[in-house]
């Protein structure tokens, strides 16, 4: 329609191009696909738009928005106190914005001074600061981006100087990018 590409945000072969899940648009899954042109007629007139059922259903006085997932913070307190489990948390890390401290090259800072070689991450702003100082230089990134650009043999620490610390060795991280992939494409 209109000169847009109709199969997604495709190249020139018609191919789609997802990155691990991320927010790719199936055909007929709502916007253009779905819309009923001028020819729905019936016997007496014009045929009224018709509402899907869920959506009806949802639209009624008594509907409420499902909760909100937690915050990956709420969601590190409560996986380190063991009263969420490991895939839950997981699935929010995957989503989740994460605060990398950053030096004067593009990557991952490691701590060196560890068994094994682990990558400081952070749930906030606030936590980042906390371990590098007010003036610190980051980036962010989802944690499935993390998982997608950590180095082989690293691990992670999840706030660091925070009170609810996490620390994945480089086997948890690999467990982490196999249920991920697992979840992602099955």
């Amino acid at each position: 329609m209109y000169g847009y590409d109709q199969t997604g945000y495709g190249n020139q072969h018609g191919q789609q191009h997802t990155q691990h899940g991320y927010g790719t648009q199936q055909p007929g899954a709502g916007g253009y696909g779905q819309q009923q042109g001028y020819g729905a007629q019936t016997q007496q007139g014009y045929a009224q738009p018709q509402q899907p059922q869920a959506q009806a259903a949802a639209s009624g006085p008594a509907a409420a928005a499902p909760p909100a997932p937690p915050s990956l913070a709420d969601a590190l307190r409560a996986y380190v106190s063991g009263a969420m489990l490991t895939e839950e948390f997981q699935d929010i890390f995957w989503n989740a914005k994460i605060y990398c401290p950053r030096g004067e090259t593009p990557g991952f800072l490691a701590v060196q001074t560890t068994q094994e070689p682990v990558i400081p991450l952070f749930t906030s702003l606030k936590e980042l600061r906390r371990y590098a100082g007010r003036e610190s230089k980051f980036f962010t990134v989802t944690g499935g981006e993390v998982l997608d650009l950590l180095p082989d043999g690293y691990g992670f620490v999840l706030d660091m100087e925070g009170e609810h610390r996490l620390v994945l060795d480089a086997k948890a991280v690999l467990d982490m990018v196999d249920y991920a992939m697992r979840r992602v494409y099955g």
